[in-house]
């Protein structure tokens, strides 16, 4: 289900890409993850709080706005129903067309005649408790460190991650949640530091606790996310940004 779920919120970012003002870095393709809903969302589209969400819980597309909301079923649908159901809801509530036309490359691809499946109702279950820990997590660093950072998905590596200057110094940190890929066979938290635009090479650091620093390509520590509690993580997070410090 990870599969499907990082290809349907493509098309939310392909609403960021279609209606809102392009980013230099990219932010307007990015979602936020609503806890109470079990749900992507992406940043709101007009004056009437348009929003394209995609839901855990349903698997299913939202559109959300002061009218109210529709939705559409995903299991069994085609890319091309979505994008039908995408183009006409848009010229419905925003007057505008929809365009799937996105500007990167997806480990997997789609065409016109990809089935969408509801395969597993508890592996979407377990997907929505590592965004819930991930969410939550990221929250109390933020209040722990006294910073506000936006905790954003970006719908390419399909991560969800804040980018702050937690320290106070001119070193930056990268951490959050990413999905399975060379570093991990599961979700893994992760966490890396830059100064003046360059990695910071970990090699010199104490071993971690929880965890372990990576050196080799990604320059950072990883926490593979099996049974890891938001405790966990957070105490992963700081052990990590005391070596920064």
């Amino acid at each position: 289900m990870k599969e499907q779920m990082h290809l349907a919120a493509q098309y939310l970012a392909a609403a960021g890409i279609s209606f809102l003002d392009k980013k230099a870095d990219d932010s307007h393709t990015n979602l936020g993850y609503n806890i109470k809903d079990s749900a992507l969302e992406t940043h709101v589209l007009s004056e009437n709080e348009d929003q394209l969400c995609l839901s855990y819980n349903d698997f299913s597309l939202q559109w959300k706005s002061k009218t109210g909301t529709v939705s559409f079923d995903l299991d069994g649908a085609t890319h091309q129903d979505v994008l039908s159901w995408l183009g006409d809801t848009s010229k419905a509530h925003l007057g505008k067309e929809y365009r799937y036309n996105l500007h990167y490359d997806l480990p997997y691809s789609i065409n016109n005649s990809y089935v969408f499946q509801l395969k597993s109702t508890e592996e979407l279950q377990e997907l929505v408790q590592l965004r819930t820990m991930a969410q939550l997590s990221l929250e109390q660093i933020n209040k722990d460190f006294g910073k506000n950072a936006d905790i954003r998905i970006w719908p390419h590596h399909f991560d969800t991650g804040i980018y702050s200057q937690l320290l106070n110094n001119d070193i930056y940190l990268g951490l959050g949640l990413a999905i399975p890929d060379s570093l991990s066979d599961y979700h893994y938290l992760y966490i890396s530091g830059y100064k003046e635009n360059n990695t910071i090479n970990p090699s010199h650091f104490s071993p971690l606790k929880k965890g372990e620093w990576k050196t080799d390509g990604f320059k950072g520590a990883i926490l593979p996310a099996l049974n890891v509690t938001e405790a966990n993580a957070v105490d992963f997070f700081k052990e990590a940004i005391n070596q920064y410090k």
